[in-house]
């Protein structure tokens, strides 16, 4: 059996894979509120956002601490087909879990089937990701353990769907993230325990590339569309926000209307001229009413336009 090693680099890897796994976290969760809050095209956008966050956070957390994982006596390639496959399989059942979620009618229900599809969709993209490997050996799995990796996930992705649905201030997003983070990663190295590696030297070369070569590279791609997106959800406004602009625009228009004074249009063909103190009539050819105190009524004179 060859040595194991899965922190090759001491806390670096456990620490950063933690890292990415909690911002991913926050930044789903994030994304799935607005999503909640909003309705059509705009709720269908928010879960994309949502889902590609989550699954880009668990994937690249993985790879992540991956890159601590040695074992003595061969290297390690990863199969990049594969490698990819397990990308696109957390994309589609981590989606299908936010879905089930934004869309169901019977909240309950839908938490537990969102809860469960998206377990055990992050289980399958771990050992898939683990079928990726290339060495000079053969890997072998403990049942027990593996069953335990794969309770966790369904545990961790329930907990976050239950966050998503009922957690709405910023700080009990960031303490919800934190959990979260811990049980994805908590899940990765359950299932890490489950492995088994009985190397076989040989001086054959490995196929596949090299995790520097392909899943580094890929990592930090990753982690740079985190970055832009978390740079967008909070560049853009929430439903509150929104309304209470709406509501100000709408204070102001009021207010403008309001101050604009009336416009009287006469229907005579020249300026007209008041003399005296009484009242005047309506404009019109006909002489003005006598002022209510029984005085002289005033006199109009129609001034001649300007020639």
């Amino acid at each position: 059996m060859g040595h194991l090693d899965h922190a090759a680099y001491g806390w670096l890897t456990p620490v950063l894979s933690y890292v990415m796994a909690t911002i991913g976290a926050a930044l789903g969760l994030r994304c799935t509120v607005r999503a909640l809050a909003a309705t059509g095209p705009s709720r269908r956008n928010w879960l994309l956002t949502a889902a590609s966050a989550f699954a880009t956070c668990i994937w690249t957390m993985h790879f992540i601490a991956m890159l601590g994982f040695h074992i003595t006596g061969t290297e390690i390639h990863y199969n990049v087909p594969l490698t990819l496959l397990s990308l696109l399989v957390a994309l589609l059942v981590v989606g299908a879990g936010l879905f089930a979620v934004g869309y169901g009618r019977d909240r309950g229900r839908s938490l537990v089937l969102g809860g469960l599809t998206t377990g055990l969709g992050v289980a399958s993209m771990h050992y898939l990701g683990m079928a990726a490997l290339r060495l000079h050996g053969r890997i072998s799995y403990d049942p027990l353990i593996v069953g335990i990796s794969v309770a966790l996930a369904v545990v961790a992705a329930t907990a976050a769907l239950w966050a998503a649905l009922h957690i709405r201030s910023p700080l009990a997003v960031a303490g919800a993230s934190l959990l979260m983070g811990g049980a994805v990663s908590s899940m990765h190295y359950t299932g890490m325990m489950a492995v088994g590696v009985r190397v076989t030297p040989s001086a054959q070369a490995l196929p596949g590339a090299t995790a520097l070569q392909f899943i580094f590279p890929l990592a930090v791609g990753l982690g740079s569309y985190l970055f832009i997106t978390a740079a967008f959800v909070a560049l853009s406004p929430t439903a509150d926000e929104r309304a209470a602009f709406a509501s100000a625009s709408a204070s102001a228009s009021a207010s403008a209307s309001a101050s604009v004074p009336l416009s009287v249009s006469a229907t005579a063909s020249g300026p007209v001229s008041v003399e005296g103190s009484g009242p005047v009539s309506a404009a019109g050819s006909g002489p003005a009413p006598a002022s209510a105190t029984g005085g002289p009524r005033p006199s109009v004179r129609r001034a001649e336009p300007t020639r």
